[in-house]
């Protein structure tokens, strides 16, 4: 295998190429290539899921061009009869440094507030994957529409034909006819460019402190989303909060909606591993249901 995409990328970039396994994803094999275009991280699969490398190169391009948050630059994205490529910036990470959180707030706030393709409306210009899910971002003029259809509403399409419990689907479609609730603060959010998967292991330190992340998942949509999911699994590092807030400020009612976003990243869990992600959306989905401002 190692011999086959090196011959892929000579035949691409150039020159003769070294590779070294890096693991694997659910769906690609990884690997840290050296040759003529110098270092790249590589992922490589069967060429029916073209799309799916089609889409991160396109995601990871999207933060690229806000110049605001650090991402490895796409080299190249390819398929042929026996493979699709993705060929990225190969990036060296090292322990972040202490300031590393608030440096994290700053560019992150900064990436929230850039100016976001779609005329003011939410989704994206294709559909994506969120891990292994497809995620569908059909533009729409108003941010609850875009959730409950294009989040809880596909989502919950999914589970279904996995055979996922009644009570849950049904509570799925009981909340997403009430997502107004949720917003009686008078939020309007922002249409604001997401990284959209972004927890603890999609972000890393270069060598000087430089945060970077990558693995996307992007879509126009309201930043707060992000945050809460970034603080379901792992949670933003030291320093963070003071500087996001400092920069892009947070909405009081940010704490109402937390577990509402944090519902549809249970729900994808409950897709891909089943088990204990079921109950833990199924726990969520009561509270938030009986939830007031």
């Amino acid at each position: 295998m190692d011999a086959a995409v090196a011959t892929l990328l000579a035949q691409r970039l150039g020159g003769r190429w070294t590779l070294r396994p890096a693991g694997g994803s659910g769906f690609a094999a990884t690997w840290h290539a050296r040759g003529g275009a110098g270092d790249l991280f590589v992922k490589s699969a069967p060429p029916a899921q073209h799309a799916m490398l089609e889409a991160e190169a396109d995601g990871l391009a999207a933060l690229g061009a806000t110049g605001t948050v650090r991402v490895p630059a796409v080299v190249d994205c390819w398929t042929t009869e026996t493979a699709c490529v993705l060929a990225i910036e190969g990036l060296t990470f090292a322990p972040p440094p202490p300031d590393f959180g608030a440096r994290f707030g700053a560019v992150l706030a900064a990436l929230h507030r850039a100016s976001a393709p779609g005329e003011g409306r939410y989704g994206w210009q294709r559909d994506n994957w969120i891990g292994g899910t497809p995620q569908t971002n059909r533009w729409h003029d108003d941010w609850p529409g875009f959730f409950a259809h294009e989040r809880l509403g596909a989502l919950a399409a999914q589970l279904a034909q996995r055979g996922a419990p009644a009570r849950l689907l049904d509570g799925v479609a009981a909340l997403a006819e009430r997502l107004g609730d949720f917003f009686d603060d008078g939020h309007a959010p922002r249409p604001a460019l997401v990284h959209g998967d972004l927890w603890s292991g999609n972000w890393a330190a270069l060598a000087d402190g430089t945060p970077v992340v990558y693995d996307p998942a992007v879509s126009v949509s309201d930043a707060e989303a992000e945050l809460a999911m970034m603080e379901l699994f792992g949670g933003p590092p030291a320093g963070f909060w003071e500087k996001y807030r400092a920069a892009a400020g947070l909405a009081p009612g940010y704490a109402h909606r937390r577990g509402l976003y944090q519902l549809y990243h249970l729900l994808n869990h409950a897709l891909l591993f089943g088990g204990g992600y079921l109950g833990s959306a199924q726990r969520l989905l009561d509270t938030l249901r009986h939830a007031r401002p």
